[in-house]
């Protein structure tokens, strides 16, 4: 029997193996997103590249919608979440792409990975979900794999990186807030598509906002290899993956999908280094070592009482 959020404890289950196959799929499709997003920045322009492809993943999702002959336009008191999650959907994307621009691609990915703290932090209050002292460990343990792979702390740190990674942190805040809204609100309930739906569409005019104001535009038509990477983050990576996403928040346990996370800017480095022929060093494999036993203490289960 399939379950239903009517079903779940309010902190949500505990992951199933099918689960964690699914968020291991997920970070790596994140991750490899990573990389689409920096072969594409030469012919798009971040806003304009995001703006895209929400528009391209709203049309997904409500040929989805048709196909499953889900109710997008029902009246069922989501309205007020839904505007809320998608106004933070689209200024989280605003802050980081912002960011980048004053912080390193390397610093970004560790700073964007303080969202599951983020979770953890709300999931008690807002959830009802508390977290044991281990698993607040095994979040530590993750994020100090996270960090030692990709080299931070850094040199030549100054007063503008600095401001690009405090933006990537609030980009990571709203990405957590994001999730623990749909987790906590009338959204938890609503079809995926609904959900993801309202956070796409309003994304789509804040972000084009952004681009006006930023000045951005598209010289000439992007090559073939740019379009299909635009098809991929559309298509698969925010209509189908973002989907996925949501709908595991609304079952299971928000900090513990959150943790795993970690795993996709590991994934993002690697495939720097399959791909784009970023420099890859010794230190990535204690780094993965660190992010698996983080992952294994936030999922260990309580030891029963005698």
């Amino acid at each position: 029997m399939s379950v239903t959020p009517d079903k779940v404890p309010p902190g949500g289950r505990s992951l199933t193996i099918g689960a964690v196959a699914l968020m291991l799929m997920l970070c790596l499709t994140w991750g490899f997103n990573q990389i689409a997003i920096k072969l594409v920045l030469p012919e798009i322009p971040p806003y304009l590249q995001a703006m895209i492809r929400s528009s391209g993943a709203l049309v997904v999702i409500l040929l989805i919608a048709a196909v499953r002959g889900t109710k997008l336009f029902e009246r069922d008191g989501s309205l007020p979440a839904g505007l809320l999650c998608g106004l933070m959907f689209g200024v989280e994307f605003v802050l980081i792409f912002h960011g980048l621009q004053y912080t390193s691609a390397s610093r970004a990915s560790v700073f964007l990975y303080t969202a599951p703290f983020f979770v953890a932090a709300g999931a008690y209050p807002f959830l009802g979900e508390r977290l044991r002292a281990v698993q607040w460990a095994g979040l530590a343990v993750s994020f100090t794999g996270v960090a030692f792979a990709i080299g931070v702390p850094q040199p030549n740190v100054d007063a503008q990186v600095l401001m690009g990674d405090l933006m990537v942190v609030a980009g990571a805040a709203l990405w957590a807030a994001t999730t623990l809204c749909v987790k906590a609100t009338r959204l938890g309930r609503c079809p995926p598509e609904k959900a993801l739906g309202y956070q796409v569409a309003i994304s789509i005019p804040v972000l084009g906002l952004a681009a006006w104001l930023a000045g951005e535009t598209i010289p000439r038509m992007p090559g073939t290899l740019t379009l299909s990477l635009m098809a991929f983050q559309a298509i698969w990576v925010v209509g189908m993956t973002f989907m996925i996403w949501f709908s595991l928040v609304r079952v299971y346990s928000a900090s513990k999908l959150s943790a795993f996370t970690f795993i996709t800017p590991l994934i993002g480095v690697a495939g720097g280094y399959l791909i784009l022929h970023d420099p890859l060093t010794p230190a990535f494999g204690v780094a993965a070592v660190l992010v698996i036993v983080g992952l294994y203490l936030v999922n260990k289960p309580a030891a029963r009482a005698v």
